[in-house]
C-alpha cells in the first residue's frame, strides 16, 4: 500500500474509533457538532405552542458598548457571531433575528445549557419517585463506583458543582476530562473512573463532570425502558408544545446521552425552557415542575459551597431573581422575572461581547 493511502487510512480509523484523533481532527467545540454524533430524537406534539408577535414591539435599533460606540442592533449581533436572538415579554416576541445563513428551523446545539435541562429533569424524577432526594448519595445510584469517596458524594453537590471531583474543564487539551467525555465512546466508564480531589461540599468547581455523573443518576434512576431522552420528551418537550423535534446527542449507538451538553434544538424551543421556569414551573395552568423545585433551583443558597452565582445547575448573574442556562460558544436562555422577559443567544462562538452585561442592558429598555 501506498505511504499516503495508508496515512490517510490511518486517520480515518483514528477518527472513527479514537477519541484522541477525533480531538485533534475537530479540534474544539463547534455550533455543528450535533451531525458528528449518534443522537436520540425528541418528538414533539401535535399542539404547539406559539408565542405571538407583540403588537408594539420594542425592537432594538442601536447597542451602544462600553467605551460609548454606538451600532445597529443587527449589525452588532452578526458582527459577534451570532447566529439566533430573541427577545420575548409577556409571552410576545418582540425580536426575533437570525443570521449567518440560520432560521428558526436551524438546529444549534445547547452545549452547557443542557445542564439546567437535566436540573429540571432531576426534579421531575424526585417528584415521580424515582429519585428519592437531593440528599441521597450517588452510589445508591450508581453501587459500582469503585471510590469509596464517592459514597460521601450527594445529589445535590452535584447540581451545586460542589462535588469534588477531579475533572479537568479544558476542551483545549487533548487529554484532558472534557474532551474525553466529549468525544469520547464510553462514558459510563469514564464516569465511574472519575476520583476526587477535594471533600464533596466544601469547593465550588464548575465540572462538566459532575452533570456527566448526575446524568448517570438519572440514567439508572428511571426503569430501564425509559431513556432520559425519553424522560425528556415525555415531560418536556411534549407537554410544552415545542415547535419542533430535537435530538440529544450520546456516546456510542445504543449509549447514554451526554448531560453535560449536546441538546439540539431551535432558539424558539430553547425559549420555552426559559419561559417554563419563568413560570415558576407552571404551564399554561398545568404545573409540569414543583413550584418549591423551581425556587430552590435559582435561588442563592450558601450550602456546601455554592456561591452566590450559581445554583442547581443554573447561573445567577445578578441577585435579583435574574437566572440563565449558558454555553461554551455563548449559547443563553436569560430570564428576568421583573421584567417578565425571556431572551435567547446562540451564536458561532461570542465574539468580543460579555453578553450577560449585554442582556442586563437590554432588559433596562423593557
Amino acid at each position: 500500500m501506498k505511504k499516503p493511502l495508508f496515512l490517510l487510512l490511518f486517520v480515518f480509523l483514528c477518527l472513527q474509533s479514537c477519541q484522541l484523533g477525533r480531538t485533534l481532527i475537530y479540534n474544539f467545540a463547534d455550533i455543528k457538532d450535533y451531525k458528528k454524533f449518534p443522537s436520540r430524537e425528541i418528538q414533539t406534539d401535535s399542539s404547539t405552542f406559539v408565542f405571538p408577535q407583540a403588537k408594539n414591539g420594542k425592537v432594538p435599533k442601536f447597542f451602544t458598548s462600553i467605551d460609548s460606540v454606538k451600532i445597529p442592533f443587527d449589525e452588532f449581533l452578526s458582527k459577534n457571531k451570532t447566529v439566533a436572538f430573541l427577545i420575548i415579554q409577556d409571552d410576545s416576541i418582540h425580536y426575533e433575528k437570525y443570521f449567518k445563513s440560520y432560521s428558526r428551523e436551524s438546529v444549534v446545539p445547547s452545549f452547557s445549557m443542557a445542564k439546567s435541562v437535566l436540573s429540571i429533569l432531576i426534579g421531575m424524577a424526585i417528584e415521580d419517585g424515582y429519585i428519592s432526594s437531593v440528599k441521597d448519595p450517588v452510589t445508591k445510584y450508581i453501587p459500582d463506583m469503585k471510590a469509596e469517596a464517592f459514597a460521601d458524594i450527594r445529589i445535590e453537590h452535584l447540581l451545586q458543582m460542589t462535588s469534588g471531583i477531579k475533572f479537568n474543564e479544558s476542551y483545549l487539551n487533548p487529554f484532558g476530562d472534557a474532551a474525553a467525555f466529549y468525544y469520547g465512546r464510553n462514558l459510563i466508564k469514564k464516569t465511574k473512573n472519575l476520583k476526587v480531589k477535594n471533600p464533596p461540599g466544601t469547593v465550588f468547581e464548575y465540572t462538566s463532570g459532575s452533570s456527566q455523573l448526575l446524568g448517570l443518576v438519572l440514567h439508572n434512576a428511571l426503569p430501564e425502558d425509559i431513556s432520559i431522552s425519553e424522560y425528556l420528551e415525555t415531560k418536556i418537550w411534549k407537554p410544552l408544545g415545542m415547535h419542533y423535534n430535537a435530538t440529544w446527542s450520546i456516546d456510542q449507538e445504543g449509549g447514554i446521552e451526554k448531560t453535560f451538553c449536546c441538546l439540539n434544538a431551535r432558539a424558539i424551543d430553547f425559549a420555552k425552557i426559559g419561559r417554563l421556569y419563568l413560570e415558576e414551573g407552571n404551564w399554561n395552568n398545568r404545573q409540569l415542575v414543583k413550584k418549591s423545585w423551581v425556587k430552590k433551583s435559582i435561588a442563592i443558597d450558601s450550602t456546601y459551597a455554592s456561591p452566590g452565582f450559581y445554583q442547581y445547575q443554573w447561573w445567577l448573574p445578578t441577585p435579583n431573581g435574574v437566572f440563565a442556562a449558558k454555553g461554551i460558544l455563548g449559547q443563553f436562555i436569560y430570564v428576568n422575572p421583573n421584567k417578565n422577559l425571556i431572551i435567547v443567544r446562540l451564536g458561532k462562538n461570542h465574539g468580543d461581547v460579555d453578553w450577560m452585561e449585554v442582556f442586563i442592558s437590554l432588559a433596562k429598555a423593557y
